[in-house]
């Protein structure tokens, strides 16, 4: 590299770290006086989504350390995993890992110096400022959360959190790979509801693999115990000349309906105004009417619902009195501000005397998430949700609306709480929850599922994990059972997948996949593995299972709403294509054609 083009490079990386930095700083310095005086203010054209960076001045200055340092060194550094690439590449990874995860929602939450503790804890009261969701221009009313806000302004505020994106890593520095166990969907359907109203989501709400688990995989099903590992691998279509895409599958056992344990189901209902918008909470009355028809004789249900106060709507009724249930749920009206706290308070009082050995007992939480009443920090309600769980009553979550919508808190809760979360915006997504994976949703056959894969470094020389980045787990807590990991319920799939780059010539062991999790009934912990070796690799993408290749499809779609680096080779167009092709070879699945118009809409959106 010549002097000439390395002085250009270091002018380039200095006035685009200055620019980030201070776009990031100084718009919101500038606007929150005026925000706080209840001013409205026209959205830039240029910023569909608001970033909480609260950085301040220290950011700028470190931002120009960071550049000194990379200045100082070769401007052609070896990055993990990624061979040679430029310093404006390693600028751009490394500042992803230089502070903790970043709250994303559409506008700021707290002052522009305020921690991300902080931040997180306005996001969950719903104190922020509701960001642009319509057409150049409009108005940035201030939301003060529940039904009100300001001159009756529509909310337009919904919260994310970026977790970083995963890197390369090289099997001489760390050859084991390890994550909790995920069968969360909801970033998919939110996507979806984004790109089905115009837009392309925020990349922030962008989790790769709930997009993935979203699909069906038609893995292996387990001959004995309660998973079977799949593992499958060919050329990648996207990752570049010589690399893989491994795919690591597990199958959960199947229980039918039939089989499933009686159920004591206690549903915490948000009827607070905002629930009022886009009929959410008449979506929800019809959610729950399809799970009544699904209920036994011999499973009971109760109804707490929560607006500026909470209370016991049903007691505790018998799914023999369908009508009494069905009569409940029929009454329920929007009403006042959103006190989630004490919702869910009562919703685990209720659960806690319904707790009996060998029945099933769970709280489920249909909200938007925003809460603004009560104890409002996530941190006060994630420390009740932890304790019930630790008591064997897990807490799921489904989310409604779009638009003050809070998917931060609703993941959180879910994760927390032992259990899973979805996002319902349609009747069909409805029937899907509720109705087709109902036994999956309250079944678990795993608890603290985790996954460790062992790369042979000797024939792997770098891989990376596309998704999981909020269920990493330390690699020496893979056999420490008193770390939290995730929950399966009966007939999930988890799909993992890896893109990797073999050491040219090398043959054998590719990888040993395990798997470890306690039995929910007897306490005691199993853990399974398998191998995977070149000569199971198929060498041709086109001949790799359907399924994987729809995985290779989805996977991309995810990593380019998501702007992630290894994908800004790639385009919406690349997939389309794999995504038409996929369409034909899966006719008959109507979530694969879905898929490919959702692609199809998503590259016509194009960059907004």
């Amino acid at each position: 590299m010549t002097g000439n083009y390395e002085s250009e490079l270091n002018e380039q990386l200095i006035q685009r770290a200055l620019a980030e930095e201070l776009d990031s700083v100084a718009p919101r310095s500038d606007l929150w006086p005026a925000v706080q005086a209840g001013v409205q203010l026209p959205a830039p054209k240029s910023q569909r989504h608001w970033v909480v960076r609260p950085l301040g001045t220290a950011a700028v200055l470190g931002a120009l350390a960071l550049v000194a340092l990379l200045v100082s060194v070769p401007m052609v550094t070896k990055f993990s995993g990624s061979g040679y690439s430029s310093a404006s590449q390693t600028l751009e990874d490394t500042r992803r890992y230089q502070r903790g995860p970043v709250l994303s929602p559409t506008a700021t939450a707290a002052g522009p110096q305020a921690s991300s503790v902080e931040t997180l804890r306005s996001f969950s009261s719903g104190s922020r400022i509701a960001g642009p969701h319509g057409s150049p221009g409009e108005a940035l009313p201030y939301a003060t959360g529940g039904s009100a806000t300001v001159n009756d302004a529509p909310y337009d505020a919904t919260f994310f959190k970026h977790y970083g994106v995963n890197p390369f890593i090289d099997t001489e520095e760390d050859h084991l790979s390890t994550f909790a166990m995920d069968v969360d969907t909801a970033s998919y359907t939110v996507a979806r509801r984004f790109v089905r109203d115009g837009h392309l989501p925020d990349p922030d709400s962008v989790r790769v693999e709930e997009f993935i688990n979203y699909f069906a995989q038609e893995y292996e099903p387990p001959v004995e115990g309660a998973f079977a590992i799949n593992i499958e691998a060919a050329p990648s279509p996207f990752g570049g000349e010589r690399h893989w895409l491994m795919r690591v599958g597990l199958q959960g056992k199947v229980i039918t309906a039939a089989e499933r344990k009686d159920a004591s189901l206690v549903f915490v209902i948000d009827v607070s105004g905002s629930m009022a918008r886009q009929n959410r909470l008449e979506l929800v009355k019809k959610a729950l009417g399809l799970l009544v028809e699904e209920l036994r004789p011999t499973d009971d249900v109760g109804l707490v619902v929560y607006g500026s106060r909470g209370r016991v709507v049903l007691e505790p009724t018998s799914g023999e009195n369908k009508e009494a249930i069905l009569a409940a749920i029929s009454k329920l009206q929007p009403e006042g501000s959103t006190n989630a706290e004490e919702g869910l308070r009562l919703g685990y009082k209720m659960a806690s005397q319904l707790v009996e050995p060998g029945r099933i007992t769970r709280l489920i939480l249909l909200s938007d998430g925003v809460a603004n009443v009560g104890r409002t920090g996530s941190d006060s309600i994630l420390k009740e949700v932890r304790r019930y769980a630790d008591d064997d009553i897990p807490l799921s979550t489904i989310g409604f609306g779009m638009g003050n919508y809070n998917d931060v808190l609703m993941e959180q809760l879910a994760n927390d709480g032992d259990g899973n979360y979805a996002y319902v915006d349609t009747l069909s997504q409805a029937r899907r929850v509720f109705v087709e994976n109902l036994t999956g949703m309250l079944q678990v056959i795993a608890k603290d599922a985790k996954v460790q894969v062992d790369f042979d470094s000797n024939v792997v020389s770098r891989y990376r994990l596309l998704g999981y980045e909020n269920r990493r787990i330390a690699d020496r807590d893979f056999r420490n059972d008193t770390v939290d990991a995730g929950e399966v319920g009966a007939g999930h799939t988890v799909t993992a997948l890896y893109e990797i780059k073999f050491h040219e010539g090398a043959q054998g062991r590719i990888a040993t996949v395990s798997l470890r999790y306690q039995d929910p009934d007897t306490g005691e912990v199993q853990e399974i593995s398998r191998e995977f070796h070149r000569s199971e690799l198929t060498t041709v993408f086109e001949q790799a299972s359907p399924r994987f290749q729809l995985n290779a499809a989805v996977a991309e779609y995810a990593e380019i709403l998501r702007e992630s680096y290894w994908a800004q080779d790639s385009s919406l167009e690349q997939v389309k294509v794999l995504a038409q092709r996929v369409k034909g070879l899966l006719a008959g699945d109507p979530d694969v054609a879905e898929f490919a118009g959702l692609v199809d809409r998503a590259e016509r959106i194009g960059p907004e």
